[in-house]
């Protein structure tokens, strides 16, 4: 749940309304995850609002995503972080929006588990092992990240799929320095779709992730 005052931005079918009052780094990774935005707000109706915080606490990611009554919270931290960009140090400037557009999809597939009631939900019938409650937390993270990953590349796939290859690449790369057991290593489920023919053509696009991740679930005990 997102709690922190936030300077509300509105986004117009023609762009940022509100861009004089964006740094250059807002309006790059806005502008970099505009399709995929345009998509969960225009064709999937998602209850989606976008903010920025007027100031970066030191341990916050550049981009997230919460939830609060009932709305989706798209995040961008990056005013007074000296290290909003550093995960893409590794990517050429030219990639740079394509890798951005990948964590916007990210995002959304957050707001579509949240928006269907699905959060930290399993199939019907999926037996899981106790754990300790610590435990079950980190693991119902680290699904949730790992279906939000397979959104990102399905979209990847459905509309940049010449440059599939690079940004899976660059997400296992991201994702590999995380504990087996920590919340954001979602290495299981990556390995399922090393190429965009890994899903399922002709299935809309949470679908098309669902259908992996299901997969990937046995092996995330």
């Amino acid at each position: 749940m997102i709690k922190r005052a936030f300077l509300p931005l509105l986004l117009l079918s023609s762009g940022l309304a509100s861009a004089a009052e964006l740094t250059e780094v807002e309006v790059r990774w806005l502008k970099a995850g505009s399709a995929v935005l345009a998509y969960a707000k225009q064709e999937l109706k998602l209850p989606l609002d976008i903010t920025v915080q007027p100031q970066a606490r030191a341990n916050d990611v550049p981009l997230a995503l919460g939830y609060d009554n009932g709305r989706c919270k798209l995040v961008l931290s990056m005013r007074g972080n000296p290290n909003a960009e550093d995960i893409l140090n590794t990517v050429p400037a030219a990639q740079r929006p394509l890798m951005i557009e990948a964590m916007v999809a990210h995002e959304i597939g957050h707001c579509w588990r949240y928006a269907q009631g699905r959060w930290h939900a399993v199939p019907s019938g999926f037996e899981e092992r106790k754990q300790t409650s610590a435990a079950e937390e980190l693991r119902d993270t680290r699904r949730e990240e790992g279906y939000a990953d397979l959104v990102a590349l399905a979209w990847m796939q459905q509309r940049h799929p010449e440059s599939y290859a690079t940004v899976a690449a660059w997400m296992r790369q991201v994702r590999q320095p995380a504990p087996s057991s920590g919340s954001h290593s979602t290495l299981n489920w990556l390995q399922l779709a090393p190429t965009g023919d890994s899903f399922a053509a002709g299935l809309p696009l949470f679908e098309q992730a669902d259908r992996l991740w299901q997969q990937g679930l046995s092996q995330d005990q």
